[in-house]
């Protein structure tokens, strides 16, 4: 029995872990529930699954929380950071599913890694901002980090039984999101709500943005070079816009494995959980002779300037993901704001990362000041932006 906490149990990530761990109560158990805003559905998770604690991002969402409870339903409740790293470090916790949104998944996630707790890792910023610490201090505390994503779970599926030195390199591949076949001219016009319409996969609104502009396979790039010790040259990228091959490994004689699925995220978290076996899911089949022809083609860069950036920042190294990371975070907020257009969102990472000198990271507090610093530049540029766009 894995007794589980749940960094973002509200998110689609990890709405659909609880229906995993619902699905096999003989082998997962809901230890604690952390979530931002959406109480409602946190009550009913709770009300659910009975978990020992709960952290909510909010002192005023902790305190509406607590009204709603009874006596006999209450578990302790906490708030904010602080609460968040709380859950994940709980003595009834070995496994934690970092399913947070952004940034904010950084401190509870390398706090549960000090702790001793395994990881089932959704949120790709842990990686980006602090990849060599991050491995470092799991390798130190001899605990596993899994990935949730379905191109590094597909990765890790298609390395199995291989040795790691006959790897020749990986190939991630990429939907497209909504907006592989505009022009530049047809994608400055682009709204929040189009953005937010992604063809294949349901996820939250910063994952959706992200897709749309590419930058998430920038992002997944960065974690893809610490979870499988990869160089960036080894790393290949290929808008795949089926999403039935989710990630394939070449090897150095010529083959490649590839790990193929419907694409629902249900796999990929069954699969983090119950490493290295396959449990039954109700997902259905894949059917390839109705899914027929797969195409695969290299990315636009120039369409697509968030993914160089990312890659860019990559071959830099230090804080210079770190940087990228936030300047996106404030971008992304405010193009969902209506404050910036669509292209002003890798135009604004790119003034952000020209400002930076960076350095190497040699800590979890020296990754913190990166970050403020680059949100904190970030606004400054994109308050000069939305200054000229009204002259």
């Amino acid at each position: 029995m894995k007794n589980i906490a749940i960094l973002g149990s509200t998110g689609s990530i990890g709405v659909n872990a609880l229906r995993v761990i619902q699905t096999n109560p003989d082998k997962y158990q809901v230890t604690a529930l952390a979530a931002g805003k959406n109480i409602g559905l946190l009550y009913e998770q709770i009300k659910r699954f009975r978990p020992l604690a709960v952290a909510v991002k909010e002192e005023t969402a902790a305190i509406e929380l607590k009204g709603q409870m009874t006596q006999s339903s209450m578990p302790e409740v906490f708030f904010g950071t602080d609460g968040f790293i709380r859950l994940a470090t709980m003595t009834d916790v070995d496994t934690l599913i970092s399913a947070m949104a952004g940034s904010a998944g950084l401190l509870p996630t390398y706090s549960g890694i000090k702790a001793g707790k395994d990881i089932a890792l959704a949120n790709k910023e842990t990686m980006v901002m602090a990849g060599p610490l991050v491995m470092a201090e799991a390798r130190k505390r001899g605990v596993s980090i899994l990935p949730i994503d379905s191109e590094h779970s597909a990765i890790l599926q298609s390395l199995q039984g291989h040795p790691r030195e006959d790897v020749r390199r990986v190939i991630l591949t990429a939907s497209g999101g909504p907006f592989r076949e505009l022009s530049l001219e047809e994608m400055s016009k682009v709204t929040p709500e189009q953005a937010l319409n992604h063809p294949n996969w349901d996820m939250g609104p910063k994952v959706s943005i992200d897709s749309s502009t590419m930058m998430n396979k920038g992002l997944e790039a960065i974690e893809a070079k610490w979870l499988f010790d990869l160089k960036m040259n080894q790393i290949g990228i290929l808008i795949h816009t089926q999403s039935v091959v989710h990630s394939m490994v070449e090897y150095k004689d010529g083959s490649v494995i590839c790990q193929m699925g419907v694409p629902d995220m249900i796999i990929p978290i069954s699969f983090a959980l119950s490493f290295p076996h396959h449990l039954k899911t109700h997902i259905p089949p894949l059917e390839l002779e109705k899914v027929g022809v797969l195409n695969f083609k290299k990315p636009d860069m120039k369409r697509f300037k968030c993914l160089h950036l990312a890659l860019k920042a990559a071959d830099i190294g230090g804080s210079m993901p770190a940087v990228l990371n936030g300047a996106n975070e404030i971008a992304v907020e405010s193009f969902l704001k209506g404050s910036i257009g669509f292209l002003d969102i890798p135009d604004l990472i790119e003034k952000t990362m020209a400002s930076h000198k960076h350095h190497p990271i040699d800590s979890i507090e020296t990754v913190m000041a990166v970050d403020r610093w680059a949100r904190d530049t970030a606004r400054s540029k994109l308050e000069k932006m939305i200054s000229k766009q009204l002259i």
